[in-house]
């Protein structure tokens, strides 16, 4: 296990501290009496004080075993002290002091990814982009790629909308995914995807180039982001289309206009308008959420929004190539020859090696 280094040591030991202080501060907050009697600060507050406890729990360990340490390099340097007693000393900080290392290394790693492993809900978009009708049947790909993942990965996934070709392509597709390290894993997915093979429309065999997008956003909590209702218009209209006579008569289809940001969506999914106003009301607050996440952490996160993409069409960060068997994520110049395992939804390989260049670039950062 790689060591941490004295310089990263004090910086690290002082973000450590931090947490700490700000976790005991929490549990003072919430059993105040007067905050308490507010259900939603005690929402809130809980769930940050969540956040923090693991790290927080590891940290206190460490803290305890450096002390232990300090207490044994006393008694060596205690010039009175028996020779039986200063061996032990020796071989109880040899032993500790390997311990005390290897949670340090443990609490770097848990630092540096910790924003991410606290999101356990995504809204991922998919959509055809340039290629025609191939396109869309990549799009069609990439959608029972994510869901085979996910469904290995035991996390739940929800179809908010999707729209298809008369092939039986994706026009687009939009998921509900919920899971523990769903936006940890997946975050890395957004930006263009580009598929190279002979598509089924082919007649001569000739390899085509087509692509797709994706954008993977947090989904937040209500109590992560308040959008005032009076800065979104809500326009309701009948849902055209396929699904028959209710669809088309009953005004069930909901456009939300947030007017701040001029983020804009549109839900005609469902013949319910009430099912379609709480799922545009889900990817509503993601792309809000997003947008002005994105704008205060734009200059921190540099570094990750080239490497993980940002959803930008004109983003190129993989290639599927079918003659070869082959994907290559151009972020980390990555080419794995087990495309048939990865479009079957085994991604851990190339996720994997994702998270860990995504690691060693915020370590240095650091």
């Amino acid at each position: 296990m790689a060591q941490v280094l004295e310089n990263e040591k004090q910086l690290l030991i002082g973000k450590l501290d931090e947490f700490d202080a700000r976790h005991s501060q929490l549990e003072k907050e919430i059993s105040d009496p007067a905050i308490s009697a507010d259900s939603g600060k005690i929402i809130a507050l809980s769930k940050e004080q969540g956040k923090l406890r693991s790290l927080v729990t590891k940290y206190r360990e460490y803290k305890k075993i450096a002390g232990d340490i300090a207490e044994s390099g006393k008694i060596l340097a205690d010039g009175s002290a028996e020779a039986e007693l200063k061996e032990m000393a020796g071989a109880e900080i040899a032993e500790l002091g390997a311990k005390c290392d290897n949670l340090l290394v443990e609490l770097r790693d848990i630092l540096v990814m910790a924003d991410d492993a606290g999101i356990g809900s995504v809204i991922m978009e998919i959509r055809a982009g340039t290629g025609g009708e191939e396109a869309a049947l990549f799009a069609r790909d990439l959608y029972n790629m994510y869901v085979k993942y996910a469904e290995g990965k035991r996390w739940s996934v929800e179809v908010l909308d999707f729209s298809t070709t008369d092939r039986g392509g994706f026009r687009e597709a939009i998921l509900g995914i919920k899971g523990q390290g769903v936006w940890a894993t997946l975050g890395y997915e957004s930006g263009g995807h580009r598929v190279q093979r002979v598509p089924e429309t082919e007649s001569q065999g000739r390899v085509h180039t087509s692509a797709a997008t994706v954008a993977v956003l947090p989904e937040p909590e209500e109590v992560d982001i308040q959008i005032n209702p009076s800065d979104v218009i809500e326009h309701v209209s009948r849902a055209g289309g396929p699904g028959g006579q209710n669809v088309n008569k009953v005004s069930s289809a909901i456009r939300l206009e947030h007017t701040p940001t001029g983020i804009t969506v549109n839900m005609r999914e469902d013949k319910s308008q009430h099912k379609n106003r709480a799922k545009a009301w889900r990817i509503l607050r993601s792309r809000v959420y997003e947008h002005f996440q994105g704008q205060k952490t734009a200059e921190r996160e540099s570094q990750r929004k080239k490497m993980i993409g940002s959803g930008d069409r004109s983003e190129k960060i993989r290639t599927y190539n079918f003659p070869q068997n082959r994907v290559t994520d151009h972020r980390i110049n990555l080419s794995l020859y087990t495309l048939d395992k990865i479009i079957a939804g085994g991604m851990d390989d190339l996720i994997t090696a994702l998270r860990d260049y995504d690691r060693q670039q915020r370590l240095k950062n650091l």
